[in-house]
């Protein structure tokens, strides 16, 4: 048999060169247009196959992942990702421990001289303040993909929960309309990210929370600049969650999950009133006799006992896991474009 000029890698290659965000930091998923997150995507489809193998497009490239908060799926996602690309890494978990910023470094300092090891940076801090430094940086440092900024911003979470609705319902964003429901929307950073995601692509948003913790003014200006198709409701029963999801359409919800740490007040509070955010599986299956849609239901993870019922991960309604095995792919994808092949 033969094989085509296009076979396999080149056509990645290609693909890669045709998206064009070669060098660039990434701060908000809404830095990215349309046409650049589709080429996100299909790049991400086309690197699928070797996700669990190799495929050498970053030989020689070395990652440093640096997490000033805890970690487990973004930061082994990435690291995943740069070692099946052919790529090396760096690390830092535990920051303000190990590393120089124990001793007083400023966070300008510490990217100005991680920048001269890597060529790529994943970076988590607990501030959003973080961004004016990655800003005044600029073109001076190696590209810094924020692994979570602070309250407001998780782009690459939001990429991958992006793909996930792109794997589950197609590459039409206009035809989806999506949940994103938590008791506290001001701290839910994976939900802000996927939110402003769906709106770049023109998808229908529902904001579900409850009243003094809604959306924060930096998400909302950026939906209301881009005309995004969004409204907010606050306060529901589950009853009517239920009620709204199956008379509205809704093809996904999306759970941010609890961003409190163990032991702080907030943290109680907060899983009590997950009750009425609280799906289960027999409740999914009356909203699919209503609507006869089978509503998805993903989750950011980590998960805690009464965020939604368990019995889901065996049903036809789960996407939580499923989206941990496109994880790689499109982390994969996202370093290959900002490193250039």
């Amino acid at each position: 048999m033969t094989l085509t000029v296009d076979f396999g890698p080149n056509d990645i290659v290609k693909q890669i060169e045709k998206t064009g965000i070669k060098g660039r930091h990434l701060i908000f998923i809404d830095d990215l247009s349309p046409t650049e997150l589709d080429n996100l995507f299909q790049t991400a489809a086309m690197l699928e196959p070797f996700w669990r193998y190799r495929i050498p497009l970053l030989e020689g490239k070395v990652l440093c992942t640096q997490f000033f908060q805890p970690s487990t799926r973004t930061r082994f996602s990435h690291e995943t990702a740069m070692f099946r690309l052919g790529g090396n890494v760096i690390t830092e978990s535990n920051p303000l421990v190990s590393s120089s910023a124990a001793k007083g470094e400023s966070l300008y300092d510490t990217l100005r001289v991680t920048s001269q090891y890597a060529d790529v940076i994943v970076f988590r801090h607990p501030d959003e303040s973080v961004i004016d430094t990655i800003e005044q940086l600029g073109s001076d440092v190696s590209p810094i993909i924020s692994g979570g900024y602070g309250n407001v911003t998780h782009p690459t979470q939001g990429l991958l929960d992006m793909y996930t609705a792109y794997r589950a319902l197609g590459a039409d964003f206009k035809q989806m309309t999506v949940m994103i429901a938590t008791p506290d929307l001001s701290r839910a950073r994976s939900g802000q990210s996927f939110g402003l995601g769906l709106a770049r692509m023109g998808a229908r948003l529902i904001y579900s929370g409850t009243t003094g913790l809604e959306t924060s003014d930096v998400i909302r200006k950026k939906l209301q600049a881009m005309n995004a198709n969004f409204v907010e409701v606050n306060d529901l029963t589950i009853a009517q969650h239920e009620e709204m999801i199956a008379d509205e359409g809704v093809d996904l919800v999306y759970l941010p999950g609890c961003s409190v740490k163990k032991g702080d007040p907030g943290r109680d509070d907060f899983l009590k009133k997950m009750a009425e955010y609280y799906f289960t599986l027999e409740g999914l299956q009356k909203i699919k006799q209503k609507s006869g849609k089978t509503v998805g239901l993903m989750h950011s993870l980590p998960r805690n006992e009464g965020e939604f019922d368990f019995a889901i991960d065996a049903s036809e309604h789960e996407l939580y896991f499923k989206q941990i095995g496109f994880s790689v792919p499109l982390r994969m994808s996202l370093l290959a474009n900002i490193c250039g092949v």
